[in-house]
């Protein structure tokens, strides 16, 4: 099944959204000023509608036209799942069984960038790894949202490399914010696509690749914490609003466990892959001082 692909872009100094379509972009933006950003129509649960409105239209520009952005520009919160695969959880070698509760920590908007956009090792620190991760979007809010019913607050499904400065996420003793907040340094997209079953998620396989190479690969359906109990569990402390992004956590293989580590450099390819979802890719490059 094809499903609507969302994407936000932008064109020299303007910012819009649309649907990619096989000859282009609609551009749903320049129709719907009521709707300034794709945030805003998950807010109002209209990703359905206007798929259906501009389904089979034609696109009013190619994509060599735009740039693609992160598709929800200022959610209200970007939350992330550490160590939700089994082997990823072996890594430890702590002896210790997967915990009770997720590991979670926060990324700022600004820490990402688009889809074929390169991500940026900053001067600071070589060590620029890959996460390839599911991203889910929030469409209903709540608080105390119980597994039955977690499925139901889903609007979209993207994909994100939650890309990490390894050696800033040891420079305190109990957190990581620091290593996975430099600017551009992870990416989401390339699109969202609208959320229509459980099928969507319930196995499907997650795949990253560096040039070319397959990295990380692994199926949702070997997840620690499934998609209803993170949603359940986030929002017992934290209300959830439509437009929150969660980040569902990455399988084995990062470059940091390989030995000796294999970090990041300027012209490697980071492609993140998963049934149904799409392909996102990016590039590195070293920030320009």
């Amino acid at each position: 099944m094809v499903h609507p692909k969302f994407i936000s872009f932008s064109n020299g100094s303007r910012h819009g959204y649309g649907l990619l379509m096989e000859d282009g972009v609609i551009d749903i933006s320049a129709r719907y000023p009521n709707w300034p950003t794709l945030l805003e129509v998950v807010v109002d649960g209209a990703l359905e509608k206007l798929a259906k409105e501009f389904e089979g239209q034609k696109a009013d520009f190619p994509v060599s036209e735009i740039k693609f952005e992160i598709p929800l520009p200022h959610p209200e919160k970007i939350i992330c799942v550490g160590v939700n695969f089994p082997d990823r959880n072996e890594e430890y070698k702590d002896g210790q069984a997967a915990p009770p509760n997720p590991s979670l920590f926060i990324r700022f908007p600004r820490s990402f960038t688009g889809h074929n956009q390169p991500l940026i090792r900053p001067p600071e620190s070589p060590q620029l790894d890959y996460e390839g991760e599911i991203a889910i979007v929030i469409g209903k809010g709540g608080r105390r949202i119980p597994e039955s019913e977690a499925l139901d607050h889903i609007a979209a499904l993207s994909l994100c490399n939650e890309g990490t400065i390894r050696d800033w996420v040891r420079h305190a003793k109990f957190n990581v914010t620091q290593g996975k907040n430099f600017d551009r340094t992870g990416s989401i997209g390339p699109w969202i696509i609208p959320y229509k079953d459980e099928n969507q998620l319930a196995d499907i396989k997650l795949e990253t690749r560096v040039n070319g190479e397959v990295r990380q690969s692994d199926r949702t359906s070997r997840m620690i914490f499934s998609f209803r109990k993170i949603i359940n569990y986030v929002s017992t402390f934290a209300t959830l609003v439509p437009g929150d992004i969660i980040v569902c956590g990455t399988p084995t293989g990062a470059g940091a466990r390989f030995d000796p580590p294999i970090w990041l450099k300027p012209g490697d390819v980071v492609e993140v892959e998963a049934d149904g979802i799409g392909i996102l890719s990016n590039t590195i490059a070293d920030e320009v001082l």
